[in-house]
């Protein structure tokens, strides 16, 4: 069985002694597994078990234990090697579709050149109507000229001018969180999905409630970080509860009233003493935004689109003269790939306006359920009577159980012999209780 990431982090976090529902509680995973994953952890980087006079049982574990998986696992380094390799090709691949914009628009332009100089070479061979359909006007075609060297307006600007910009930046535009090239990809695709962690927040915020209430809680303390309820009857029946049961090995209690609660009793178990934790009142889900470039970069980015565009329109309205698109060189090859320079233009302008509609949609449906599970906060806080007296009910399952080292019946770290020695008075007067006891 190969180490859980998160439950190797979980150990790190808690000083390396925790028990299962240290870790569930920690990770928002089933107690199953996570007590599979320390029972597996354990036999791996040589971890001990503690087992208390109540029978409960914590693990400790060596704190290099990183660097003994690392090299026990050949799999391990080989997926660390992986993981960096894969940030330099995701870091190229998001630059790459800014080159190919560029590329795109450099292309265009030096093939426009190359257009208007082969137009007006034929146009001074004379007035004959061959060639390229002859000249306009008995003159020579006007050919544009492009200035690619530096603005030297901004050069020789004045100190104060200067000034008034960088302030002008500073109050209405943010600093940029990526290198232009990158800010393309934001543009065009997005920056993934902002609620990636949720079901793991979720878990984890739900487990610290639990655990900040003793291991016992109502519905309507869960309720706040769910997301569907169901219908009417199932929210009466409280039918949301089974998942967070099956998860954390809970089970119902009903109080004299008819009224259900809900006991965790292997998340009141922790290895060290914690103060209650903060939790948000609900779980809240974080909007989609369409890109994390500056406002400047979507504006930069826009306007080369549309450059790339309307010159890939004027490129495509030259060669459909056959004479043009017959050309070699440079000509012959931007004719052979037009095709994909006119798509790339399209797609550059259509998928972000696309995608800026579906992130609209998206975040209605994100606020929507942000407000259900406000509406359920509010009212736990706003509690009625009915509400109130099944807190009163839980409050009395409320308990923790410490599994420190003075109350240890037995360990893994030390011989069971000499173990035996050492607690040879308790087992005595245990022994001594219980024949008392018949």
């Amino acid at each position: 069985m190969a180490p859980n990431p998160d439950i190797m982090r979980a150990i790190a976090q808690l000083d390396y002694r925790v028990t299962a529902g240290d870790v569930a509680a920690k990770t928002g995973m089933e107690l199953q597994t996570a007590e599979q994953g320390l029972l597996a952890l354990a036999s791996d980087v040589g971890g001990h078990m503690q087992v208390s006079d109540q029978g409960e049982l914590a693990y400790v574990f060596p704190r290099g234990m990183q660097g003994i998986l690392q090299s026990k696992y050949f799999r391990l380094r080989l997926q660390e090697w992986w993981n960096k390799t894969w940030q330099v090709l995701f870091y190229i691949i998001r630059i790459s579709f800014g080159i190919v914009l560029i590329a795109s628009i450099v292309l265009i332009l030096l093939t426009l050149v190359a257009i208007f100089i082969a137009i007006n070479s034929q146009s001074r061979d004379g007035d004959r109507g061959g060639g390229f359909g002859g000249r306009s006007g008995g003159g020579p075609i006007f050919m544009p000229t492009f200035w690619v060297g530096p603005n030297w307006y901004y050069v020789f600007m004045p100190p104060t001018q200067r000034r008034y910009q960088r302030q002008a930046q500073t109050r209405f535009g943010e600093e940029p969180k990526m290198s232009f090239l990158e800010s393309i990809f934001s543009f065009l695709f997005g920056d993934g999905n902002p609620n990636m962690d949720l079901d793991e927040r979720r878990w984890q915020t739900i487990a610290t409630v639990i655990r900040n209430n003793g291991g016992t809680v109502v519905a309507e303390q869960v309720a706040p970080y769910l997301d569907n309820l169901g219908g009417t009857t199932s929210q009466d029946l409280e039918d949301y509860m089974l998942p967070v049961l099956t998860r954390f090995n809970g089970r119902p209690e009903v109080s004299p009233e008819g009224q259900l609660i809900y006991r965790f009793p292997e998340l009141q178990v922790m290895a060290r003493e914690h103060s209650p934790r903060n939790v948000p009142a609900y779980l809240k889900e974080l909007p989609w935004k369409f890109s994390e470039a500056s406002s400047g970069q979507i504006m930069a980015a826009i306007g080369l689109g549309a450059a790339n565009f309307v010159g890939a329109l004027a490129l495509g309205s030259f060669l459909q003269n056959a004479a043009i698109a017959e050309l070699g060189g440079l000509i012959g090859f931007t004719s052979g790939i037009f095709g994909f320079l006119l798509a790339y233009a399209i797609a550059f302008l259509g998928v972000p306006l696309a995608r800026y509609f579906w992130v609209q949609w998206r975040n209605q449906k994100v606020e929507a359920r942000n407000e259900q599970r406000q509406e359920r906060a509010v009212a736990l806080n706003q509690a009625d009577d009915e509400l109130q007296q099944k807190l009163t009910f839980a409050s009395q399952f409320a308990s923790r159980t410490l599994v420190s080292d003075r109350d240890l019946a037995y360990t893994t770290e030390r011989d069971l012999t000499e173990q035996e020695i050492e607690q040879k008075d308790k087992i005595d007067e245990e022994w001594q209780r219980r024949l008392e006891g018949y």
